[in-house]
């Protein structure tokens, strides 16, 4: 499906927020997710939800281009299946995004529950339009699939700054964009230590109580707060506070 172009006033409004040079040996981190009036992401565990309209869908592809990598949990990729490549292509090119201009999926799988062979990551590499993922895992694989890079923790969790900075030092991930999934966001909602732009699109619905919340386990301040709003969306930009 073709997106819709992109507003004439979002790269200005965006350009702020987006990666700069980082000197402190880790990757620049967006932190962005689309939810719902009532805090919302998806209508309920496992099931797929749309809630950004099509135009903040654009940016999202924008978004992605900017960056490279695209992070997000085993829940994300099973309930989604997303292609995670980049569809937006610049007003002065005359074809499409290519393979290349997409960022690296990095997917948090660490019981090895997603296969990428057959996923819609799969199709799009296959088509030169997206990248092969790395895959976090806790364990060395049995069988490891072709093309797919895996990172061996060798233990339940891992520490986000540390896994943070062997992406970038070892697979060249200077800016990395985190989409979910409502325990990824949850944990970096807490760590403005690592999250250098908050960007969040609210859709104009609520999902109700059964919906899967995102809200962190203590209280937590932005700064740096900017808003831009769409035909029925809105989008905050802003930072973690540190205090």
């Amino acid at each position: 499906m073709s997106l819709q172009p992109l507003r004439s006033n979002l790269p200005a409004f965006l350009d702020p927020y987006l990666p700069k040079n980082k000197a402190n040996g880790r990757p620049f981190i967006t932190l962005t997710y689309a939810q719902s009036l009532d805090s919302r992401i998806s209508k309920g565990q496992g099931q797929r939800t749309i809630i950004s309209h099509e135009e903040t869908k654009t940016m999202t592809h924008y978004l992605r281009a900017h960056h490279d990598g695209i992070l997000v949990g085993t829940g994300t990729v099973l309930a989604d299946n997303p292609g995670l490549n980049s569809k937006w292509t610049p007003p002065t090119k005359t074809v499409p995004t290519t393979m290349s201009e997409s960022p690296r999926p990095i997917i948090i799988d660490m019981r090895q529950e997603w296969k990428f062979a057959g996923s819609k990551m799969w199709e799009l590499y296959n088509a030169k339009q997206g990248k092969a993922p790395i895959v976090i895992v806790q364990d060395e694989p049995q069988v490891r699939e072709p093309d797919v890079t895996y990172i061996v923790i060798g233990q339940p969790q891992f520490e986000w700054g540390s896994l943070l900075k062997k992406l970038r030092e070892d697979y060249g991930i200077y800016s990395l964009m985190v989409e979910g999934g409502a325990s990824v966001i949850q944990q970096l909602l807490l760590r403005p230590d690592l999250v250098d732009s908050l960007i969040i699109t609210i859709g104009s619905t609520f999902l109700g109580v059964h919906g899967v919340e995102v809200s962190p386990e203590k209280p937590l301040n932005v700064e740096n707060v900017d808003w831009w709003k769409g035909t029925r969306d809105s989008v905050m930009c802003a930072t973690l506070c540190h205090d």
